[in-house]
């Protein structure tokens, strides 16, 4: 266990140069987590962790010199219990089945934001402070539970989650924004349907939405996705 003033320390294995400052700096904003280090390849990897304590990798999958899953299972066969955030653009569960079966504790896919690797981290730190012996099935399954992303929230009835999923994209891939008209001719749903899904994104904070003049008639309502979302 580390000693509060070192904070959980996170050895960041990426072999891309720019993404691997990018996730060091990440893990140095969230409180209570230290990066010790990148390393750029399984080898590296390694030699890092023969030379200095790590209590977390943040462990790209795919490097130069093989897969890190296989430096996970090297590991683990000398004895080592760090733990491991496995991190990947790769969406293949055979690969993330092998992972839990190695100890591997989250999955955060590529390309990820600072506030969905701060929840993950979050998690983790929660589940690792967890300590003592559980009184029951409960306690075992809270105690796991803090390790899972949150379930996303019910839609709400008659709106279903490909659709959702189409009228997101449609919208994030106008930057001028759509109306309702648009988005329905985009997705091949109706004008009505569509303001539903538009509005559905509106109160999640995820698009915005302003009159838009200029036309014959009332002006019609222009959706635009939010920046950062």
């Amino acid at each position: 266990m580390t000693g509060p003033a070192a904070g959980i320390r996170v050895l960041v294995v990426e072999d891309d140069p720019v993404a691997a400052d990018a996730h060091r700096l990440y893990v140095d904003r969230v409180a209570g987590f230290t990066s010790v280090g990148v390393a750029h390849s399984r080898a590296e990897a390694a030699r890092a962790l023969d030379r200095m304590p790590v209590d977390l990798l943040l462990l790209d999958l795919h490097l130069p010199d093989g897969h890190g899953l296989h430096l996970v299972r090297s590991l683990r066969a000398a004895g080592h219990s760090v733990d491991v955030i496995a991190v990947t653009s790769a969406r293949d569960l055979t690969v993330v089945r092998e992972g839990v079966s190695l100890g591997v504790v989250q999955y955060v896919l590529k390309p990820f934001t600072f506030a969905t690797l701060r929840d993950r981290l979050t998690r983790y730190a929660e589940f690792r402070a967890a300590a003592g012996e559980a009184s029951g099935q409960d306690e075992v399954d809270r105690a796991l539970a803090t390790l899972r992303a949150p379930q996303p929230a019910a839609l709400p009835k008659g709106l279903s989650g490909p659709t959702l999923e189409a009228v997101t994209r449609a919208l994030r891939e106008s930057p001028g924004g759509l109306t309702a008209a648009e988005a329905g001719t985009a997705v091949g749903i109706s004008r009505i349907t569509a303001r539903r899904y538009l509005e559905h994104l509106v109160t999640g904070g995820r698009a915005g939405r302003s009159p838009q003049y200029g036309q014959v008639g009332r002006p019609e309502l222009q959706y635009r996705w939010v920046a950062g979302r």
